[in-house]
């Protein structure tokens, strides 16, 4: 059985992540599990899900 088409891949995420850091804002990215990516800009930036959120990087700067 051939396995379903990704609705979202680690490319779209790390794209996503790069103009957001490109951007110098705060922001918080959100991944639906339809494969919706959502960008909440801004200081008071809150997910619409309260689900634990994992830190994924704390430095100021990114370096890709």
């Amino acid at each position: 059985m051939p396995r379903t088409a990704a609705r979202v891949t680690q490319a779209d995420i790390a794209r996503t992540v790069r103009a957001v850091a490109q951007a110098r804002v705060k922001a918080v990215v959100e991944v639906a599990p339809d494969g919706t990516i959502r960008v909440l800009i801004g200081e008071n930036a809150r997910p619409q899900h309260d689900q634990t959120q994992m830190v994924v990087e704390q430095e100021e700067e990114v370096v890709l």
